[in-house]
């Protein structure tokens, strides 16, 4: 089993190396620069326990508005179908706590696999990671990015353009070179 400090290392080095590198998400940069992402490892495999550690991780980004978002690795995780249960579970129980609206997720996995796609299709790579991770957002502070952004809603379509254009090898090569 690798140690979180490895985990923490490598979700880092995709988040440089892909996501930013490659602009699959134009908001990540400036949180990158300012020091403002939490990494946080969670080796629990049980759903209720995940749950309260996602909860937890609300409560401690309100409290710590210097901390705008949280990547809550779940190395655990690795069935996607499980995965896939625990996130359905998990927007719930953000809303049964009142955070509807405060935050959402988004959410990353090894052998992420859009509904309706093909495994292989190199558009999957746009949401595949080291590990399974559940990404903590501040709505607001979304909101605002998404307002100063031409075009937001182009930005999937731009991504799955990218990664087909690139296809599954160039993206294998990057997360092999990680991991």
């Amino acid at each position: 089993m690798l140690s979180d400090a490895v985990i923490i290392s490598q979700t880092e080095a995709w988040v440089q190396r892909l996501i930013v590198k490659y602009n699959i998400c134009p908001f990540a940069r400036k949180e990158l620069e300012q020091q403002t992402v939490r990494y946080v490892v969670f080796n629990d495999t049980q759903f209720e326990a995940t749950l309260d550690k996602l909860i937890n991780e609300c409560r401690y980004l309100d409290e710590n508005p210097g901390t705008e978002t949280t990547l809550l690795i779940l190395p655990t995780f690795k069935n996607f179908d499980d995965f896939l249960d625990l996130i359905a579970v998990a927007e719930r129980l953000l809303a049964m706590s009142g955070y509807e609206g405060v935050y959402q997720l988004a959410h990353f996995h090894p052998d992420y696999c859009f509904e309706g796609e093909a495994v292989d299709d190199p558009a999957n790579y746009t949401n595949r990671s080291p590990h399974p991770t559940l990404h903590v957002l501040r709505e607001e502070s979304m909101a605002q990015a998404l307002a100063q952004t031409d075009s937001p809603e182009a930005i999937p379509e731009r991504n799955i353009e990218f990664a087909r254009r690139k296809g599954a090898q160039f993206f294998e090569a990057i997360l092999k070179d990680i991991v």
